[in-house]
């Protein structure tokens, strides 16, 4: 762990590295390919093919095995064979990428910025055009950008994105933790995104976001939601304006991205850390108000997410409430956070457009670039900058990670119980693997005896539309008709009955003790947070020592002091009691096995089938 995510907490400790996301895996073939070189400006005749790689008037870096950018020189009247040949290239691109790609036209192979001429680039894009048409996909052009090469004709390079027409609900779906201090506009700007109204200067954009009648009289979240924000084929915002509905909005869009609006408050901060744990985000939005800075828990959520591996981006909001002296000084003092030895961040101040893109790619290509947006949720000002970065933002995960996941047995978190009038109880989570029917039976454990029960699954929905079938990685809620909602719990899993699954009240892990005010020991009760899992530990042993200071590493073994929890080996943990912070990952698990405990099967029939 950096030693950074332990000053964000208030203490210090020694370095124990970082994790990285990706992007696409793979390299395309001749004529098309991506290049592994680099788009840095060569001479030639004393004349540069390009410009630097980081000058926002030239395109970034083309990517390597590790991005989703494709390079094409030239796509003018090819050959039909040739021209099968580029389609078959795409749809491959697109499985890649989860149903989009971004192709540049007018570079070379080894990502020399060569340019076409304005009839050249007309033909070309005609091309992809149709290729797009072939495979069911649209495409948008996201910039132009002329090159000075050796020529006396203007060259331009072109960046397309490609995207496919949705199909039986298999819209690419991402998922941003928004975090921030309390009344730093989070809840306001996630209603302004999915509304498509500017807020009044008092709060209306929020409304539709909370759940609870207190949360509305004090104008505080204080519970998770989700709201979504869509994107269609043309890389349109797709909302709820218009007076769309969820389904209209799922059926509209080829690309879904679903905000999770967390608790700011540090009361909450249990249920802000369970958001984080559980819903498993692909990434984190960290909103700061630009006439308070950086204050209250913003630090402490910056260093949730870097502790917990989440890429994250800012969004400086009100800025239409201060000077541009004040909003210069808020991000000269996040750079400065972020430049620290301990986080290591190379912030990217995003003013137009253009930088948006650049910011989308680089984003997930390289952990260690933190974008940054100035907006206004009353005024408008830069939010259309952001609406650019999420539609271009690709997924961490590439379809064949995707495929090996879904090849494992189901397993799905239970992270919300709702009991729905008609229809019953209502489970809601994410799939953590394996692939999940309407009509499957599962088993859902472990009760506090630590037996699993059975129950099948009637009927499911995923962001509030009806779907038949639930892949790894989706989030969805589960309707299990009369089944007993006592007997489920926060923290359980539904598995398939052939997974065995192992459960454990005792277990190890290893930490670094982020901050703790006196001396780490025996005995010492903690909440632990290792995904949907939430619950109070007991220190029982730290080997090899026997007290633990801020920023030291050791294996400490837990134990539960309720009820005993599904674990697996490699599972990041985090706990915390008062201003005690820590976080690790599990080493070892203390099994409790099924037939130790039993697979509770004496239920009546009514909770079993339906």
């Amino acid at each position: 762990m950096d030693s950074g995510v332990s000053e964000l907490f208030g203490g210090c400790c020694r370095p124990m590295g970082g994790g990285n996301g990706g992007a696409l895996r793979g390299r395309a073939g001749s004529g098309s390919g991506s290049g592994g070189g680099s788009s840095r400006g060569r001479k030639k005749n004393g004349r540069h093919r390009g410009g630097k790689a980081n000058n926002p008037p030239y395109l970034p870096p083309e990517v390597s095995e590790a991005g989703r950018r494709w390079s094409a020189l030239k796509l003018v009247n090819p050959s039909q064979y040739r021209f099968e040949h580029l389609v078959t290239q795409m749809k491959w691109r697109l499985q890649e990428g989860r149903g989009e790609a971004v192709y540049q036209i007018g570079v070379e192979d080894n990502g020399l910025l060569v340019g076409l001429s304005e009839e050249e680039m007309r033909a070309s894009l005609k091309t992809l055009r149709r290729m797009a048409e072939k495979v069911g996909a649209d495409i948008t052009v996201l910039r132009e950008r002329e090159v000075d090469y050796d020529s006396d004709i203007p060259r331009k390079i072109t960046e397309v994105l490609v995207r496919k027409v949705p199909d039986n609900q298999q819209f690419l779906d991402l998922r941003v933790a928004v975090l921030g201090n309390v009344d730093s506009g989070k809840s306001t700007l996630l209603g302004v995104l999915t509304q498509g109204e500017l807020d009044n200067g008092r709060g209306r954009a929020r409304l539709n976001l909370f759940r609870h009648l207190h949360e509305i009289q004090s104008g505080r979240t204080s519970s998770i939601s989700f709201e979504i924000l869509g994107f269609n084929s043309k890389g349109e915002v797709v909302n709820y304006s218009d007076s769309r509905t969820a389904e209209e909005i799922c059926e509209s869009s080829s690309k879904m991205i679903t905000f999770i609006d967390l608790a700011g408050h540090h009361k909450y901060l249990k249920t802000t850390i369970f958001g984080l744990t559980s819903y498993c985000p692909d990434f984190a939005m960290l909103v700061v108000s630009a006439n308070t800075g950086i204050a209250g828990t913003t630090r402490e959520h910056l260093g949730l997410a870097m502790a917990l591996k989440v890429p994250f981006f800012i969004v400086i909001s009100k800025v239409d409430l201060c000077s541009k002296a004040t909003v210069e000084r808020t991000v000269k003092q996040l750079e400065r956070i972020l430049k620290q030895p301990g986080c290591n961040k190379l912030p990217l101040l995003v003013t137009s457009d253009d930088d948006a893109v650049t910011a989308a790619q680089q984003f997930a290509q390289s952990p260690n670039i933190t974008p940054i947006f100035t907006l206004s949720s009353v005024s408008g000002d830069n939010l259309d900058h952001l609406k650019v970065f999420l539609n271009i933002l690709p997924p961490l995960t590439n379809s064949k990670e995707q495929e090996e996941l879904m090849q494992q047995l189901t397993e799905f978190q239970v992270d919300e119980i709702y009991t729905v009038p008609e229809v019953g109880t209502v489970v809601g989570g994410t799939l953590s693997s394996g692939i999940c029917r309407e009509g499957d039976n599962l088993v859902v454990g472990p009760t506090d005896d630590g037996k699993f029960l059975q129950l099948k699954v009637c009927s499911m929905q995923r962001n509030r539309s009806a779907c038949r079938v639930l892949r790894a990685g989706q989030a969805a809620t589960l309707a299990l008709g009369h089944f007993d909602r006592s007997l489920l719990r926060k923290g359980m899993v539904m598995v398939s009955p052939e997974m065995n699954p192992t459960i454990c009240s005792v277990f190890e892990a290893e930490i670094v003790l982020l901050f703790h005010a006196t001396t780490f020991r025996k005995g010492f009760q903690v909440t632990v947070h290792v995904g949907n899992v939430r619950q109070t530990a007991i220190v029982e042993k730290i080997h090899g020592k026997d007290k633990l200071r801020t920023g030291e590493k050791a294996v400490v073994c837990f134990r539960f002091i309720k009820h005993p929890e599904y674990l697996k080996i490699g599972a990041k943990l985090l706990f915390r009691e008062g201003v005690t912070k820590g976080i690790g990952h599990v080493t070892y698990i203390q099994a409790i096995t099924i037939e130790e405990n039993g697979l509770d099967q004496g239920l009546s029939s009514d909770l079993v089938t339906f």
